[in-house]
């Protein structure tokens, strides 16, 4: 938790996050904290300190750093009761992304959290997501 924090994009949430520290983890040019609003205990997100609001936006040493943390924070969570994890980025406005700030989800799963998980992700559009019936 070490290390220069770029100036915060005004009114971002997570630049707030990270101007006053509020992490749990550092990796290079990325850090990790915990979901406000979680969808199972541990859910994490992975961010870039400099404020960029796309996957596209990202440099090299970014990216390798966010998936670095992703499989960090992958592995830590394994040691508790999380038996799998949905990993996933809402990449512009089309895809959901509400905060304006990159963002990877890192959401561990418990087996039977969820009365069939099959899917996963592509419950986004739910008249396609039960593609193994067609």
């Amino acid at each position: 938790m070490s290390g220069p924090v770029a100036p915060a994009s005004a009114g971002c949430p997570f630049c707030a996050r990270i101007a006053a520290g509020d992490f749990t983890a550092r990796r290079g040019a990325v850090v990790a904290f915990p979901d406000l609003h979680p969808l199972t205990p541990g859910h994490t997100l992975i961010v870039p300190v400099r404020h960029v609001a796309r996957v596209l936006d990202l440099s090299d040493d970014e990216r390798r750093d966010l998936w670095g943390l992703a499989l960090e924070t992958e592995r830590l969570l394994a040691q508790g009761d999380a038996d799998d994890f949905n990993l996933a980025v809402n990449d512009g406005p089309a895809a959901g992304q509400t905060v304006g700030h990159l963002h990877l989800h890192v959401i561990p799963r418990r087996s039977g959290d969820v009365a069939d998980p099959r899917g996963g992700v592509r419950w986004m559009m739910p008249e396609r997501a039960v593609y193994w019936e067609e």
